[in-house]
């Protein structure tokens, strides 16, 4: 062998090479939940306010701990225990960790959209039921014959459908309404359920109910891309509901357990499937009263957005968090970016990544895999 040769070898032995085994992917959102309380548990301010917090007493109790990061571990004991101490997350922006959408609106359309095709497309300016013209990763994998027929979508809110523009992508999607065409008596217990049980908002349902309805398709019908939405914690932020708003993010840790448990349950899944997590933005801080809201100042300065008093937006709202765990995906912990904010159009490339599927064989159009996210080997 010449040397030339066996340098170029040597060389080629020390560049990392992918590991990604993932067969599976889960890709779960919190709608609006604050990176705050993700990282430091519930805010005592807020709890402790009369005109945000009816429960007090008993929010206090239970999730109340001296410590913050005992705060955030009794808040959400899945996300910290599990996701973050096996895999790598992003966002605690007083660790040095900055995670942030890309799109210039800082609501939901825009950036369910951003997370689910890695494209930020500036036509999409409001949340209206609108099929949305860019197309998601799980649609792009249908036209993939080991994907076609295995990817799903479960939302508690009822624009999911033109999110995911499933006119033109023909994905199950199952978001606000019943299942039309239940497949057993649990899920037709289901539909009567969401039917005679109020529904709390116009346009968003109870998250028991997509919860239990992603579950009920995972088990039987064991997609290999899954996407769940679920809702409840934007809308009693937007109620102004601070004690449900903190009940609904430690409810949604829950659900985000048993579907990783089920996961593990299942030989298909078990130990080849990776789990992401992340939301679609993020909330105000100061003043207190723009918790319950969220909008760039583009957005708050639309004469219709009842947000005009707030000249500078509502600041803060494009502060995210991002975390993964499962084969490909580094247990780095926490990813300190410095004033590099990783961004929400990257999730999916990302996701295609650790499916050892090339994004630019797709939409290279996309944002670029988050690799500081992944694991590699020499």
């Amino acid at each position: 062998m010449s040397t030339m040769l066996k340098l170029f070898c040597a060389l080629t032995f020390l560049l990392p090479v992918k590991i990604y085994s993932a067969e599976n992917a889960v890709l779960i959102t919190f709608d609006g939940l604050r990176w705050q309380e993700v990282f430091g548990g519930i805010d005592e301010n807020l709890a402790m306010h009369s005109e945000y917090s009816v429960q007090t007493e008993q929010l206090m109790q239970q999730f109340w701990r001296s410590d913050s990061s005992e705060r955030a571990k009794t808040l959400l004991p899945f996300l910290h225990n599990t996701v973050f101490a096996q895999g790598s997350y992003v966002g605690n922006r007083l660790q040095n960790s900055c995670a942030a959408v890309s799109n210039n609106w800082y609501f939901s359309y825009p950036g369910y959209s951003e997370i689910l095709t890695g494209v930020v497309n500036p036509s999409i300016v409001s949340n209206a039921k609108i099929p949305n013209t860019e197309i998601t990763f799980l649609e792009l994998l249908e036209s993939n014959s080991v994907y076609a027929g295995q990817t799903a979508a479960f939302a508690s809110w009822d624009v999911f459908p033109f999110i995911f523009n499933v006119e033109r992508s023909g994905i199950h999607v199952n978001a606000f309404s019943i299942e039309p065409n239940p497949a057993d008596e649990y899920e037709s217990l289901l539909n009567r359920m969401q039917t005679d049980i109020p529904t709390p908002w116009p346009t968003v349902r109870n998250d028991f109910f997509t919860h239990q309805y992603a579950l009920s398709y995972l088990r039987r019908e064991r997609p290999k891309v899954l996407f769940i939405s679920y809702g409840e914690t934007d809308d009693f932020a937007h109620d102004g509901e601070y004690d449900q708003y903190i009940y609904a993010a430690h409810r949604t840790d829950r659900f985000i357990e048993e579907i990783w448990t089920t996961l593990q349950s299942m030989e298909q899944y078990r130990d080849n499937t990776v789990l992401f997590i992340t939301v679609d933005h993020g909330r105000g801080e100061n003043p207190l009263a723009s918790w319950m809201h969220h909008s760039s100042q583009a957005a708050t300065q639309r004469p219709n957005s009842g947000l005009t008093h707030y000249s500078d937006g509502i600041v803060g709202s494009e502060a995210t968090w991002l975390a993964a765990v499962g084969p490909g995906v580094a247990d780095t912990g926490l990813l300190r970016t410095g004033a590099n904010c990783l961004t929400s159009d990257r999730i999916a490339a990302t996701l295609m990544e650790l499916l050892d599927e090339d994004f630019r064989n797709y939409n290279p159009a996309m944002g670029s895999p988050i690799h500081e996210l992944l694991e590699s080997a020499l």
